[in-house]
């Protein structure tokens, strides 16, 4: 039987493993440090749009996890700057009852923003299946997890790396589609992972505050600049009428602990962890300089992001404006393409 290794205990990964508990689905949550102390010890305080429950979960410590059998998946769920430290702790780890044998045979699922994880599987894991995540979900406090998406859970597109479909691809999805996700399948999943990055590029926004008209402007630069830089180093950005089954159905709900502006960038902030932003408009900014396409308003958010980070988090928002000056000051007001639009 199937068994899913989820990696990670955060947002995504209590979520999963919570979603896999109420659905029967065979799994182990690891996880480290005060959250999964806490959810060992407590278990995991839910919150759906119709409530909150206590849940106890199969949650183990990172120093202590359960062996590793033959017919496990790994679904890796800790945040993109975490996963090549995760991928090397893992990779050769041991599976039990199977001789020479370790976890980099097994597949392993990344669910990581970005461009960067899949290729950082695939130096140690033959078997690499990407997947793009669409979860309006919270973890700011310790040992909860508030998860929004209605009905379903969340919407996931999974294939593998670099490309293609098989029957594995095909089982996680169906057991994905039982725990209460809107699941599917694709050949190319670098196409739809670089389109969410389009969406992701903008969740540094929330560490900044500002006049609405100003933060839609900004927005579209990021967005525009990242769409640029993608075409230019060759990736196809998958479009919403490309997917195979419907969600038009499945929404945010109102009420139910997710707030406007509180993405995963802003709530490992909030958390006091580590930025991912450096794989998000990190990752625009290298493919531009690889590839001779400015991007300064990815820069200018990378930088002023990676200053808070520095200072280990946010006493109070900045305001927008800062990134406006910061692109004057490198670009020369001329070249940030919002000058004419003020």
């Amino acid at each position: 039987m199937t068994r899913y290794v989820i990696i990670g205990a955060g947002a995504v990964g209590a979520s999963l493993a919570a979603q896999f508990e109420l659905s029967g689905i065979e799994y182990a949550l690891i996880g480290r440090g005060a959250q999964i102390a806490a959810i060992i010890e407590h278990g995991l305080s839910y919150q759906r749009p119709s409530g909150t429950r206590q849940i106890r979960l199969n949650a183990f410590d990172i120093s202590a996890p359960p062996e590793l059998n033959r017919s496990d998946i790994l679904l890796l769920t800790v945040k993109t700057q975490d996963a090549a430290s995760a991928l090397a702790d893992w990779s050769w780890r041991e599976v039990a009852r199977a001789d020479g044998v370790t976890a980099a045979q097994l597949p392993v699922v990344t669910f990581q923003n970005g461009l960067a994880t899949e290729a950082l599987a695939l130096r140690t894991f033959a078997n690499v299946y990407g997947a793009s995540i669409l979860t309006p979900a919270r973890y700011t406090q310790t040992g909860a997890v508030a998860a929004a998406g209605n009905p379903q859970v969340g919407v996931v597109t999974l294939g593998r790396f670099p490309s293609g479909s098989d029957e594995t691809a095909d089982k996680i999805a169906a057991d994905l589609t039982r725990a209460n996700y809107i699941a599917e399948t694709t050949a190319d999943i670098r196409r739809w992972k670089s389109a969410k990055l389009l969406h992701n590029v903008r969740n540094a926004l929330d560490l900044f505050e500002g006049e609405d008209d100003l933060r839609v402007s900004i927005a579209e630069a990021l967005v525009d600049e990242a769409r640029r830089v993608l075409e230019t180093a060759g990736y196809t950005i998958a479009s919403a009428a490309e997917r195979k089954i419907d969600i038009s159905g499945w929404s945010i709900a109102q009420g139910s602990g997710i707030e406007p502006g509180q993405q995963s960038t802003w709530q490992s902030f909030a958390r006091g962890a580590s930025s991912e932003v450096d794989f998000l408009n990190g990752e625009i900014v290298l493919l531009g300089r690889l590839h001779a396409v400015a991007t300064p308003y990815n820069e200018a958010i990378q930088a002023l992001a990676g200053r808070l980070a520095h200072r280990s988090g946010v006493a109070k928002a900045v305001p927008l404006e800062a990134i406006r000056s910061l692109v004057g000051q490198r670009f020369g007001q001329e070249k940030t393409g919002l000058a004419a639009a003020q």
